[in-house]
């Protein structure tokens, strides 16, 4: 997620030379002039959005539905959730939750009056536009695309509105790290020793490698699981693994059994479990999940809570396990919940998860689609291109529902989840898939979009939205749901004819498995996140045009109100090559890197589109002389003979690198797919001229009055997103 700056505090100024070709100017920390139209210009790409659509995630009828006991879980459940909104701050950055604290006593200090502060109508809007994305993001990096934003008010008047509110030194502690953004590199959150920031290796002064990183994983790995972790290099050869946890001591020895120091051979080092990270944090969300046990609907959600509490209490991931099991188990709940340290892409290692809580209800007549699709999903997925060898021994159906959100505690909020995480339950006991109705209804919204022929405009704004709600469900459930791990279970066992199983990319023996312990995600390492979307978006391509499947969705080739079937499938396809071609947006030409998962994968998709055969599928196409426009011309008469066919192959390779855990083959082979050759790096000025600002989503409250539980709403505005946050009190 590329984005920059504004006017910064420096006495130095460092020019350097981008891809564009322009100078670019990275203000030291205490500036005395204005900048220069150039400087303005640069500076302007990282600024916070102006003007970004605000939505009111809103389920008030769906809550007022449920029983007063559903009420009290909903209510208790969204207060351990958002207990979890420090523990994503100090995840994104150092400075992070100190800037949020100055953004609550900042609002508290005016009670909620920004005409107070003595700042101009533009000003205050930049001020408030500054707070209400940081807020959404939880952290000022961006949630999707993992770069800096910074004010677009100046630091001059930024300082002046909190003297305003009393809060002067509050700014001196924040006000360098709010707007630099030199070096470069500290723009993108990523490995320290490469000078991107992170929270998850907090700084001690002593600067943690990637290699450090990758060997206290193999040494601890096997008996510690990383999710609830993070790492401090306390010496040259000392580290110690902070253990997210409301004790400072593990219970009954804790997932180590007792063990608190291991050796980490490979660097002649030694690293020292400490228990008690986020401690307050985690002792309050332990506390509100025992009171929403009080009103639990049955043993199941019982079971599940005692371990979800144990979990975050002691600071246990197998515990968190346990509750994973027993959430997959309770089979269509009026309240859908799920809380932890759940994705891992924004730790550089991919490893180590971002904290998040779900909390939600049914849309009882939507979720009637979603369980026609888990009913064919056996005969679907045997559609996928490959045999039985790669897909599991036997589907669990899982189950499938799509939600209206009350509260999505976290960096951002997706349309649609596959849940759990961990390879061993999905394998054994299955998993859940939900669609996020209200989100997805919210970003199917009309604003025009750039990129899109004059001739599909009406087309693509009719029919955007059901087009997106088949890629989800497709890619939840048949995409992240699909595959078969080949694994050796214990010594000598396996799961599948270790031996005998032939590779359909070269009909060679394969010889690559998952070992005892091994994970995806450990075998994949820190590409393993873009690599499994990347999966999931092309089974969501590959099967989209599949005439029984887009009729649970209502779309036939005689349906008017839905869109007819074709006209779905190529809007997909559609959508497709404009995310691969917006994501851009997210790759850093100076270091090559990208700063989101989802869009690393959608542009290595729109290569598939731009190369395969002939090239004719897709063009990205600019009139002779307008260097400002770039339009995306699909033949859609040739999704049939080009575009299926493109995904097919791409599919194919991906997912039997993955099954067979051939991570030398597989890694550099999804990283030369997305990698950005120089005709299409020449784009990105335009994409990034074009870019429009991110939705961001005000979410509801709720209190206990007079023994009820109250659900409380607010305006869709910047304000209303910084009075929900200074009413949650966390």
């Amino acid at each position: 997620m590329i984005r920059s700056f504004q006017r910064v505090s420096q006495s130095l100024i460092v020019s350097r030379r981008f891809s564009t070709g322009r100078n670019i100017f990275f203000p030291s920390l205490a500036l005395r002039h204005s900048p220069s139209t150039e400087e303005r210009i640069i500076m302007a790409d990282f600024y916070a959005d102006s003007k970004a659509p605000v939505s009111l995630l809103t389920a008030k009828s769906h809550f007022e539905k449920l029983t007063e006991k559903e009420q009290f879980y909903a209510h208790y459940f969204s207060k351990a959730a958002h207990f979890g909104t420090r523990v994503v701050l100090r995840q994104v950055s150092p400075e992070s939750e100190a800037i949020y604290d100055l953004i609550i006593s900042l609002y508290s200090s005016i009670s909620g009056d920004f005409t107070k502060l003595h700042l101009n109508e533009t000003e205050r809007e930049e001020l408030l536009e500054y707070f209400s994305q940081f807020l959404g993001n939880l952290g000022n990096y961006k949630s999707f695309g993992d770069v800096k934003f910074v004010p677009r008010i100046s630091q001059e008047k930024f300082a002046a509105a909190c003297a305003d509110g009393g809060l002067s030194a509050d700014f001196d502690k924040v006000k360098e790290s709010i707007y630099s953004i030199y070096p470069p590199a500290s723009t993108m959150l990523g490995y320290p020793e490469s000078g991107h920031v992170t929270g998850y290796y907090p700084s001690t002064g002593l600067t943690i490698s990637k290699a450090e990183v990758e060997a206290i994983h193999d040494a601890v790995g096997g008996i510690i699981l990383p999710e609830n972790t993070r790492i401090l290099k306390t010496g040259e050869k000392t580290f110690e693994m902070l253990i997210s946890s409301a004790v400072t001591a593990p219970i009954g020895g804790g997932d180590a059994k007792g063990q608190s120091e291991f050796s980490v051979d490979s660097l002649g080092a030694t690293v020292k479990l400490v228990y008690g990270d986020h401690a307050r944090e985690m002792g309050k969300i332990a506390e509100m999940l025992d009171k929403a046990r009080e009103y639990a609907a049955n043993k199941t959600q019982e079971r599940m809570l005692v371990a979800y509490s144990a979990s975050f209490r002691e600071g246990s991931m197998q515990e968190h396990k346990v509750s994973q099991k027993e959430w997959v188990r309770d089979i269509g709940p009026s309240v859908e919940t799920n809380i932890g340290f759940i994705e891992t892409y924004r730790d550089p290692a991919g490893i180590r998860g971002e904290w998040e809580g779900l909390i939600a209800m049914v849309n009882k007549e939507r979720t009637k689609t979603f369980g026609a699709l888990v009913e064919g999903a056996k005969k679907f997925i045997s559609l996928l291109p490959w045999d039985r060898t790669f897909e599991k021994d036997e589907f669990t159906p899982p189950d499938f529902t799509s939600l209206e959100v009350m509260t999505f505690a976290g960096s951002g909020i997706p349309a649609g989840i596959n849940i759990p995480n961990y390879d061993d339950i999905r394998q054994t006991i299955g998993f859940k898939n939900v669609s996020l109705g209200n989100v997805l209804n919210a970003r199917s919204s009309k604003e025009k979009v750039p990129f899109i022929a004059e001739q599909d405009i009406e087309l693509y704004e009719k029919l955007r939205g059901p087009a997106f709600e088949v890629q989800v469900g497709i890619h939840e459930l048949l995409g992240h749901g699909s595959g078969k791990l080949l694994t050796e279970l214990e010594p000598g066992k396996f799961n599948f004819a270790n031996g005998k199983v032939i590779s359909p990319l070269d009909n060679q023996v394969i010889e690559t498995y998952y070992r005892p312990g091994q994970t995806w995600g450990s075998v994949f390492g820190a590409v393993a996140g873009a690599y499994e979307e990347c999966r999931a978006e092309c089974v969501a391509m590959y099967l989209c045009p599949e005439t029984e499947l887009l009729e649970i969705f209502g779309h036939t080739d005689t349906s008017t109100d839905l869109g007819l079937a074709d006209d779905v499938v190529f809007i997909a396809y559609l959508l497709m090559a404009r995310a691969g071609l917006v994501a851009l947006e997210y790759w850093d030409p100076q270091s090559g890197k990208w700063g989101q998962p989802h869009m690393q994968a959608r542009f290595s998709i729109l290569k598939q589109f731009l190369e395969y055969g002939d090239g004719s599928f897709v063009v990205l196409a600019q009139e002779e002389g307008d260097s400002e426009t770039i339009t995306i011309q699909m033949d859609r008469t040739k999704i049939a003979s080009h575009g299926r066919p493109a995904v097919a192959a791409y599919l194919n390779k991906l997912h039997i690198y993955k099954s067979s855990g051939d991570a030398a083959r597989g890694v550099p082979f999804f990283l030369d797919a997305s990698s950005v050759p120089a005709h299409l790096a020449k784009l990105r000025p335009i994409v990034l001229a074009n870019k429009l600002p991110r939705r961001q989503f005000v979410q509801a409250n709720t209190e206990i009055v007079n023994g009820k539980v109250i659900y409380k709403e607010y305006e869709e505005s910047a304000l209303g997103m910084i009075k929900s946050f200074a009413e949650r009190s966390v």
